[in-house]
């Protein structure tokens, strides 16, 4: 794994909404590089950067029309370069958004590909032998081109697949893995990983990364195999390249793949979406870092321990506060419920994923879509620095913004909550910098679960020598810790308020410790 990783802690940046430097209305590089210092100093020393490339926006830049041109709307190839520069001078790292399944329908690839002349690109994307035969089994498209055939999306309308081949080929116009035209696909999206690493970036965040090979197996293993092959031959000349995937499934994205993360994603009813999103059609939350709520830590741990044992010592499984395709936690859980769910991904194995905004507990917005959000654009509005014009983000007009601030004296800012020492974002700080201050944080392969009960909301587990308990309830629980002696634990770090009684230990309400010492 590479160095750096083991003490990684990113941010994720919503180019469009972060920062806006010239005024009109759309965040860009500069307004990044304005906030730099902001960033490292929460404690993150690693950036997530969403797609920055040039694309007609049907899918918020996830349709890219030229994978090595910028979008014009965040600035010049030479600004995103002075990016590089300046988080690479404050000792930080930078991912670019990858989206290797599809481009834009408006990318000079597929444009040439419909064409009804044979040319390079022909095979460049998968297209049935006649515009009348049907991509069985596949979203597809046909009525639309010059050229006779069909071709298969990978998502929207506006993103045709493009050409990996398929594992188990059925039909004349399914080719294999190994076909020329899937490895010229190979070959140019190594290409581009190789133009961006040159510039200056330090890997790659990967949009559906599992979405490469069609008709593939349970565990994917032709989508697996493509990407051993390509990551291998990027790291053969940047060892250090960085990958984490957008799959949510480690054994084959780590295990198998050979990307270094993965995501534990919010997918409905899973692990990680009973942590902080559980709520049904009526609004109702029952998510286990609600005060009343009904679940049990061993609705995440059930999910996720399996998974973490089967690639603990080969890459990191990493947790995440929330994302651009996620309802913003700060929708249902209050401030103290967020701070005990913040405590528990930041102090857990993998590197914590921090999404703009969610430091301060920034709102979802019932909001249009806006470029193919739908009900994902509430929680990609403008970052809210302070109580000025725009709530800092942007001089322009309101009407110019690219998606509306938050309105209300209310409305959370850096700003305001700079001031309280008891705020979200100091706490968020306070977190990530126990987690700097501990190597047992780095070993990524040393979680125990050390008290789970199905009887009881409060939870332990020990990572190294440090122990860490958790009381998310609204009445203060006791966590029998037979195996533990009062001393030589030592409180470290907390949330609320906790003490020994005997080899017990007392939790109140809403309550978060760290301990360290030896067992």
């Amino acid at each position: 794994m590479t160095e750096w990783l083991k003490e990684a802690v990113f941010y994720e940046i919503y180019p469009q909404s972060f920062m806006d430097s010239n005024g009109d209305g759309i965040g860009d590089f500069n307004g990044i590089i304005e906030k730099l210092d902001y960033i490292r100093g929460l404690g993150c020393n690693a950036v997530w950067l969403n797609p920055c490339y040039d694309s007609p926006f049907k899918d918020a830049g996830y349709d890219v029309r030229d994978y090595r041109k910028v979008a014009e709307r965040y600035g010049t190839e030479e600004e995103l370069c002075r990016l590089f520069g300046e988080v690479h001078a404050r000792k930080m790292h930078i991912l670019l958004d990858l989206v290797p399944g599809h481009t834009s329908e408006e990318h000079p690839w597929f444009i040439e590909s419909a064409k009804r002349e044979q040319n390079e690109y022909s095979g460049r994307y998968i297209w049935t032998d006649s515009w009348f035969q049907r991509a069985e089994g596949f979203p597809y498209i046909a009525g639309e081109c010059e050229r006779n055939g069909a071709y298969v999306l990978n998502y929207f309308k506006c993103q045709p697949a493009l050409n990996y081949g398929f594992l188990k080929p059925e039909e004349s116009w399914q080719k294999p893995l190994d076909h020329p035209d899937c490895m010229a696909t190979r070959a140019a999206v190594i290409e581009i990983m190789r133009y961006w690493l040159a510039k200056g970036c330090d890997g790659f965040r990967v949009d559906m990364a599992d979405s490469l090979v069609k008709n593939d197996d349970a565990v994917k293993s032709g989508t697996c195999k493509v990407w051993r092959d390509m990551i291998t031959r990027v790291q053969e000349e940047y060892p250090d390249a960085v990958f984490v995937s957008e799959w949510n499934r480690p054994t084959s994205a780590i295990g198998m793949a050979g990307f270094q993360m993965d995501f534990f994603l919010d997918w409905a009813g899973n692990g990680y979406h009973l942590l902080m999103r559980d709520y049904d059609a009526s609004g109702r939350d029952d998510s286990f870092f609600k005060r009343d709520s009904r679940r049990r830590i061993s609705d995440f741990l059930e999910e996720y321990l399996p998974q973490y044992e089967a690639i603990k010592d080969q890459g990191l499984y990493c947790l995440i506060t929330g994302n651009h395709d996620m309802v913003r936690a700060a929708c249902h859980l209050e401030e103290r419920e967020l701070k005990l769910a913040y405590a528990f991904l930041f102090t857990m194995p993998g590197a914590p994923f921090l999404y703009y905004g969610d430091e301060i507990g920034m709102n979802y917005q019932d909001l249009p879509s806006k470029e193919g959000g739908y009900t994902r654009t509430g929680s990609r509005t403008p970052m809210q620095w302070d109580n000025g014009i725009n709530c800092g983000f942007s001089t322009a007009a309101p009407e110019k913004l690219y998606l509306p601030v938050e309105q209300g004296e209310d409305a959370p800012t850096v700003a305001a909550q700079e001031k309280r020492a008891d705020s979200l974002l100091h706490t968020v700080r306070d977190l990530l910098a126990v987690r700097r201050r501990y190597a047992d944080f780095q070993d990524h392969a040393n979680l125990k679960i050390r008290y789970a009960s199905k009887e009881q909301r409060s939870f332990a587990y020990q990572r190294g020598k440090l122990l860490m308990l958790c009381n998310p309830s609204g009445q203060e629980e006791e966590i029998a810790l037979s195996d533990f002696a009062q001393e030589p634990w030592k409180k470290q770090y907390e949330i609320g308020t906790g003490e020994w009684k005997g080899r017990s230990y007392l939790l109140g309400a809403q309550s978060f410790v760290i301990l360290s010492g030896e067992k």
